[in-house]
């Protein structure tokens, strides 16, 4: 009755402990090491030999492993910790294994060199070049002692990654002020009074209430983003700002050799797969195929962005000045002065938004909105299932003919002892035909770290986690509004890292669409909806300081670019070094000599963004060219939002990775991506 044995079921998370998934993983690595020995002594070159028994082998491995990843994410202790620490060596060992097998290689060589010939469907022979790709990139073609070499390299940086991920969460955690003063508070808004005052009762403070403090501030983002916008203590700021730069980076927390480590293995295992870099490597399996082609993206957009970022500097820093700030804008003043200069430009205070953006309104309309572009509807189901919190809620996806075709997990509240910061999208179960013909259904969740509920209230929410919550929708909706029978092909798998975020880009255009912004808005005491001209400032104010927003994430592309092509891991420069060199080309405002942002990168180090950072924006360019499709139809035109939204359903989410991204867009678009798209929707571009 092990829940990890359940891999065609939705998980029992309620029965899931760390003990039972060391019993369940240790059977069935076993399991498979022994069915993988007797495959490799009678696979064929067809798909049902090479292919489907192989993933018969390896789905139910990855269920149980998937299950243990997700709870060391989003509920966190040490216990999780050791499990985790203890089995991912067996489990990079054993995929290794299967990656590097000559035997599986040999037959899946034959099976694409007679691939017309074999009768494969289109989905088939995308799987099959991407595995086959996949096969040699894990080492199949390597000599034994280089496929050692490579498995050992894996071992050693997943087990780095872990630990990475676990000392950013521990520092994010870390109290780095506690405040006790009336003048301590002065400018921070009532919600963030009582998230402080959360945070000191869960550090010693235990009699804290957010009238009368003390109140404790950490670098989770609950906390730290609003301070740096609010607090008018500017050595606080500053205090806070020098803190969150350097978490992470000293004692027994420090991730600076572990960067270096890591650094070093990802260049040895691109030397030993025959690449230059690990750039390269990577991005032979991304939609961009070659670094030039992510080296002109980013060089289009910074031509672009960093005059605008430089205006953008200028007219704030005039603006402080103004206002009696004196001396240059620091780092820890464009949060403060941008939040002012926007309130007093727009007549919009972040803050004073939050009533009218409660939970429960913002996430119904949100499946409103898929109910209108996608024709599906998301319901409540609640109890139906197990969840690994009381947070969680569970919903059911159905078709217009109330049948079920998906399911939905949401876990949507911050909880900063458990679990990691961020905000992300993972598969539960991918669809898959049966060989009946049943369909197993997919599922998905989505887990955000916005503010809780607190005093009675339901929670209250930014713009900003709005646009989160719609984000991490696109990407469960591309997975589980697949039409693709084949769980390799099905939903997000097989779909490149490079394109995957385009549904989850995309969906954010709607929280700005004024029909549907003036619809989510009910203030939580008086019900009213945002008046007029509010909704006008909000949407005239999405792309205020676009391009110093542009900079940050085309730099954070390009430094993790260049720590994977240009840099020298084997050299005296330390990445911190490399990183103070490159700024001056993509910041208007320059890091401190201090500054250890590295230390915290986990997209790169922890999670699996290396030299794919840029990810983020080549994605939004294809969002912002898709979206421009429901401009050119007509957005007030219901008639035409529901044709095109079909047919977005019907290529981008049906197709999953069945088909190369560039030829799903193409079917949807009737055309290749346009680059400029992205600056012209952000106004960077007329």
């Amino acid at each position: 009755m092990n829940p990890f044995f359940q891999y065609n079921e939705l998980p029992d998370y309620a029965a899931i402990t760390p003990a039972l998934a060391e019993e369940a993983i240790t059977h069935l690595l076993e399991d498979a090491n022994k069915k993988l020995s007797q495959l490799e002594s009678h696979v064929e070159p067809s798909w049902e030999s090479c292919m489907a028994s192989r993933y018969e082998i390896t789905e139910p491995l990855e269920y149980a492993w998937g299950i243990v990843s997700h709870m060391l994410s989003a509920m966190n202790n040490q216990e999780w910790r050791d499990i985790h620490e203890k089995l991912q060596p067996q489990i990079v060992a054993f995929f290794s294994k299967i990656g590097q097998s000559q035997n599986l290689y040999q037959a899946m060589k034959g099976l694409s060199a007679n691939a017309t010939g074999s009768r494969l469907t289109e989905a088939q022979k995308r799987i099959l070049e991407s595995d086959l790709r996949d096969a040699i990139h894990a080492g199949a073609a390597c000599s034994p002692d280089k496929r050692e070499k490579l498995t050992t390299l894996r071992e050693k940086n997943a087990t780095d990654r872990a630990t990475f991920m676990n000392h950013a969460l521990d520092a994010s955690k870390a109290v780095v002020l506690t405040l006790t003063e009336k003048q301590d508070i002065a400018g921070l808004p009532s919600s963030l009074l009582s998230a402080a005052s959360e945070a000191a009762q869960r550090n010693n403070y235990p009699e804290s209430s957010s009238q009368k403090g003390p109140w404790v501030i950490t670098h989770e983002a609950p906390l730290f983003v609003p301070f740096m916008q609010y607090s008018e203590r500017r050595d606080l700021r500053e205090t806070l700002y020098r803190a969150y730069i350097a978490r992470a980076s000293e004692g027994k927390l420090d991730n600076r050799p572990i960067i270096e480590n890591i650094l070093k293995r990802r260049r040895q295992i691109s030397h030993l797969l025959g690449f230059d870099t690990y750039a390269d490597l990577q991005l032979e399996s991304r939609m961009a195929q070659k670094v030039q082609a992510v080296e002109s993206l980013i060089e289009r957009i910074t031509d672009v962005a960093k005059p605008a970022a430089q205006a953008d500097i200028d007219a704030l820093e005039e603006y402080a000045h103004n206002h009696g700030q004196a001396g240059k804008l620091k780092a820890w003043d464009v949060a403060f002065w941008s939040e002012r200069l926007r309130k007093e430009r727009f007549a919009l205070d972040s803050e004073s938004l939050r009533p009218y953006f409660p939970f429960p309104r913002v996430l119904e309309c949100l499946f409103e909105t898929i109910k209108e572009l996608f024709d599906v509807s998301i319901c409540p189901a609640d109890g139906k299932a197990s969840v690994w919190h009381p947070d969680v809620r569970f919903f059911e996806v159905q078709d217009q003919t109330c049948t079920c075709i998906a399911y939905l997990y949401l876990d949507p509240y911050s909880r900063p002892d458990t679990k990691r910061g961020g905000a992300w999208m993972d598969s539960v179960l991918s669809r898959e035909r049966k060989p009946n013909g049943c369909i197993r259904c997919p599922a998905a969740l989505m887990v955000c770290n916005q503010a809780r509920p607190s005093e009675g209230k339901p929670a209250l929410m930014t713009l900003s986690e709005v646009t989160t919550l719609y984000h991490e929708c696109g990407h469960a909706l591309h997975h589980i509004l697949t039409e693709v029978d084949l769980p390799a092909a099905a939903g997000v798998n097989n779909v490149e890292w490079d394109a995957v975020e385009l549904p989850s880009q995309f969906m954010e255009n709607w929280v700005y669409h004024r029909p549907y912004l003036k619809r989510m808005t009910k203030h939580v005491e008086t019900g009213e909806t945002l008046p007029d001209t509010i909704i006008d400032q909000i949407i005239q104010s999405r792309w205020f300081h676009a391009g110093l927003h542009t900079l940050r994430q085309i730099f954070f592309s390009a430094l993790d670019l260049g720590l994977h092509y240009e840099y020298d891991p084997e050299g005296s420069e330390t990445p911190d070094d490399y990183k103070q060199r490159i700024a001056p080309q993509y910041n208007v405002i320059l890091p401190i000599p201090e500054d250890r942002f590295l230390c915290g990168f986990s997209h790169i180090f922890a999670g699996g963004y290396a030299a794919g950072y840029y990810s983020y924006k080549w994605a939004e360019v294809l969002a912002a060219d898709a979206f421009a499709a429901f401009e050119e139809a007509g957005l007030d035109n219901k008639e035409a939002l529901v044709q095109t939204g079909k047919h977005f359903r019907n290529t981008v989410l049906a197709l999953g990775g069945s088909k190369h991204p560039m030829e799903v867009f193409k079917a949807f678009r009737g055309r290749e991506p346009d680059p400029d798209a992205l600056l012209r929707q952000t106004g960077l571009l007329t």
